[in-house]
C-alpha cells in the first residue's frame, strides 16, 4: 500500500468514530510527520505510542480521542503485525511468575516519589476514588478507603492484610480510623521505605514482600488495585493464597479494574512502557478463580469513577511539570500525558471497569449487608462519635 493509500485508509477507518486526520476538533489528530501513516499500520497500538511520544502526531483532547476510537472499537481492526507472538508468549510463558514479581515495583512504582506525590491526593492513593460525595481527589480517595473499611465490617483489634500496600495511605487510614493492626506488603521498594516512615508509630508492619511468600491469619484481607498485576495464570493460586491467609469467618474486599472480555495480555503500549506484565481481568476470569473458594458477597462497579481520577491526576501532573521537568525530559511528559488521558478516554468509553467484590470463605451467616454511598457528613460525625 503506497504512503497516500495508508493515510486514506486510516481516514476511512477513523470515519466511524468521528475523528478526522488533521481536522479543527479538539479530539482530532494533527499529523506531524507523514511517516506516521505507514508506522500506524504496521504497529498498531504501540506504533500510535510511540509515534505520540517521538511528536509525529498530537491531539489536543487525547481522552476524548480515546473514548470515541474505543467506543467504535478501532483498537481492533487496526492490530501490529506481530500481535500473534505478543499473545502466543503470554500463553506459553508465566509473565508474574515469582522470579519477575518485583518487576513492575523497579519499572513503574520506582519511577519516582517525587513524580506519586505531585500527581496523587495527599495519601498517594494510586487507585480509583469513590466521587460519590466528592468535590476533589482527596475527598474522593477518603470516601474510597472509608467505603473499603465498611464493606470489610472492621472493628478494633483486628488483624488486616493489605495486599498490594503501595506508599502505605490505605494501611494508615485504616490502622487510625478503625483501630485494627495492619500488614502491608509491596514489591517497590521505594513504595516500602516511604510506607514505613508514613505509618511510624502506628500498629501498621510494611514488608517488601510477594503475596505468595505469606503464611501468616488475618481477620481481613483487602487488595487495591493489586490484582491487575498478578496475570490470569496466577489468578486461582492468588485466590487459594487469600483463602489460606484468611481466618474462616473473614472477609476479602478486592479493588481491581476490569475488562468486558477474557483476555492473556494487556495493550502492548501500557505494557511495554507503564504497566510491564500486567493485564485486566474479566468477571469470568475472577469468578472461575474464586470458584469452590468463596462466597461470592457482593459486587460493586463504578468505573465511571476512574474518569473522573484519572483527569484529577493529570491537572496535577500539568500543574506540577514545572518542577518534574527538571528530572523528566519531554519525552517522558508525552508518554505519562498519553498514559494518563488514554486511560481516561477508556474508562468513560466504559471500556475498562473497576470492580469491587467482597468475599467470604463460608458465606456471613445471616447474609451480607453491602455498602455504598455515605455523605461527608455522616464520615464526620462518625469520627467525632469514635
Amino acid at each position: 500500500m503506497a504512503g497516500k493509500g495508508f493515510q486514506e485508509k486510516l481516514n476511512e477507518l477513523l470515519q466511524a468514530a468521528n475523528v478526522k486526520l488533521n481536522g479543527g476538533r479538539a479530539w482530532d489528530i494533527q499529523v506531524h510527520d507523514e511517516r506516521f501513516y505507514r508506522r500506524i499500520w504496521a504497529g498498531g497500538s504501540l506504533a500510535a505510542g510511540e509515534a505520540y511520544m517521538d511528536g509525529w502526531w498530537d491531539c489536543e483532547a487525547l481522552d476524548e480521542l480515546f473514548e470515541r476510537l474505543l467506543r467504535s472499537r478501532l483498537d481492533e481492526k487496526i492490530k501490529a503485525r506481530d500481535w500473534w507472538w505478543d499473545a502466543l508468549v503470554a500463553r506459553i510463558f508465566n509473565l508474574q511468575k515469582p522470579s519477575r514479581a518485583f518487576q513492575i515495583g523497579k519499572r513503574h512504582y520506582d519511577t519516582g516519589n517525587d513524580l506519586f506525590r505531585i500527581m496523587l491526593d495527599e495519601r498517594m492513593i494510586y487507585s480509583c476514588g469513590y466521587w460519590a460525595d466528592a468535590s476533589s481527589v482527596d475527598e474522593a480517595q477518603e470516601a474510597k478507603l472509608d467505603l473499603v473499611c465498611r464493606k470489610l465490617q472492621l472493628k478494633p483489634g483486628m488483624k488486616v492484610l493489605d495486599i498490594g500496600c503501595g506508599w502505605g495511605g490505605a494501611a494508615r487510614f485504616a490502622a487510625e480510623r478503625y483501630s485494627v493492626e495492619v500488614v502491608g506488603i509491596t514489591v517497590s521498594e521505594q513504595q516500602a521505605n516511604f510506607a514505613q516512615e508514613y505509618c511510624r508509630g502506628l500498629p501498621v508492619d510494611i514488608r517488601l514482600q510477594d503475596y505468595r511468600d505469606m503464611n501468616e491469619k488475618f481477620d481481613r484481607i483487602f487488595s487495591i488495585g493489586m490484582f491487575e498485576h498478578v496475570g490470569y495464570k496466577n489468578y486461582r493460586t492468588y485466590m487459594k493464597k487469600v483463602r489460606e491467609l484468611l481466618k474462616p469467618e473473614g472477609l476479602f474486599l478486592l479493588h481491581t479494574i476490569g475488562g468486558n472480555s477474557s483476555v492473556t495480555r494487556n495493550d502492548p503500549w501500557i505494557a511495554k512502557y507503564i504497566f510491564p506484565n500486567s493485564m485486566l481481568p474479566s468477571a469470568r476470569q475472577i469468578t472461575a478463580a474464586a470458584e469452590d473458594l468463596f462466597v461470592m458477597e457482593d459486587w460493586h462497579n463504578f468505573g465511571d469513577d476512574y474518569d473522573k481520577t484519572l483527569l484529577a491526576w493529570y491537572h496535577n501532573f500539568e500543574k506540577g511539570w514545572p518542577l518534574l521537568k527538571e528530572h523528566y525530559d519531554e519525552r517522558f511528559y508525552r508518554m505519562w500525558r498519553y498514559y494518563l488521558l488514554m486511560c481516561a478516554g477508556a474508562f468513560r468509553a466504559r471500556s475498562n471497569q473497576l470492580w469491587q467484590v467482597v468475599l467470604s470463605p463460608e458465606g456471613i451467616k445471616g447474609g451480607y449487608v453491602a455498602p455504598r454511598y455515605r455523605g461527608k457528613s455522616e464520615m464526620e460525625l462518625e469520627q467525632k462519635i469514635r
